[in-house]
């Protein structure tokens, strides 16, 4: 790790932010796997048929809630312990709003697995906020998969990355502005930052690549790091960060999603950055959804 680099956090959308350290690598992503092993669409019947009639949860009383339909990608996808759903869930064609994963070992039959899934997790089975599910399972391991897809982007014509980085300037100063708590940490007001092209190239370079690999990483595919890109835009930094985020729809969004977020909160609180750059890039395929945000920050020599 380069001298002087802060931690880097970065945002996925979902039930609550998720954050990458800069040292980790993208762990695992989906694959392309056989069709879902024998009683994982039975599992799917089951959670409908709870929602329909789920008598209690948690020991009171459950109204009935809407079904969720069954969706392919849902049941194909395959959670590991270092997967983080959305992205998964992204890459096998589903842009994911929110999305959530529960998961039993050792019931041998569909209805026993309903059972222990029942018990464990009713709450999130009867959650409204998901409107989709797959199942599926692997030995005595049963996984169910609940979401709700991205809204669909407002138009195909984006604003020009100059525009949305300028907002997002924007609102990063309005922030600054004013104290802040960023979690557990407190921050004064800041001076505004100033925005730099070089920082806008570097942020644009990676939004850009991050959208035509289909990845989600401070570390790119080619092995760079935040303050690699920066220099390799022509930026002399004596300290750089980088908050990055996928799947909110405008400019204000992105900065809402960081600010809810303490490790990206305190990147756009910290008073010994000086200058701003930002980006986005759209994937080819212009599903719903899908747009790299790249935020780099940085003080120059």
């Amino acid at each position: 790790m380069l001298p002087k680099i802060l931690t880097l956090p970065c945002q996925m959308r979902g039930i609550g932010p998720l954050l990458l350290a800069l040292a980790g690598a993208w762990p695992g992503m989906a694959l392309a796997l056989p069709a879902p092993a024998y009683g994982a669409e039975q599992l799917t019947t089951l959670i409908n048929g709870y929602r329909k009639a789920p008598g209690s949860c948690l020991g009171r009383s459950a109204a009935p809630v809407e079904a969720l339909a069954p969706h392919p990608a849902l049941a194909r996808v395959r959670i590991g312990p270092a997967t983080f759903i959305e992205a998964a869930l992204e890459q096998a064609g589903f842009a994911a709003e929110r999305a959530v994963s529960v998961s039993v070992s050792g019931p041998q039959t569909p209805a026993e697995a309903m059972a222990v899934l029942q018990e464990k997790y009713c709450a999130t089975l009867l959650d409204t906020r998901f409107s989709t599910v797959g199942s599926y399972r692997s030995g005595d391991e049963w996984t169910v998969i609940l979401a709700k897809a991205a809204p669909p982007l407002p138009s195909d014509t984006f604003p020009d990355w100059h525009e949305a980085g300028k907002a997002i300037l924007a609102g990063v100063n309005a922030a600054r502005a004013s104290a802040r708590s960023c979690g557990r940490q407190q921050f004064a007001a800041a001076p505004p930052v100033s925005w730099n092209p070089r920082l806008g190239e570097a942020a644009l370079a990676h939004s850009r690549d991050m959208a035509a690999r289909r990845y989600f990483s401070h570390r790119a595919k080619d092995g760079s790091q935040p303050a690699d890109r920066a220099a390799r835009a022509g930026y002399a930094w004596q300290r750089v960060g980088e908050n990055i985020a996928f799947g909110q729809s405008t400019p204000d969004e992105a900065v809402a999603g960081w600010l809810d977020s303490p490790g990206h909160c305190a990147n756009i609180m910290n008073p010994s950055f000086t200058e701003m750059g930002a980006a986005y890039g759209v994937a080819a395929e212009k599903r719903s959804g899908i747009v790299y945000w790249t935020q780099v920050f940085g003080r120059p020599r």
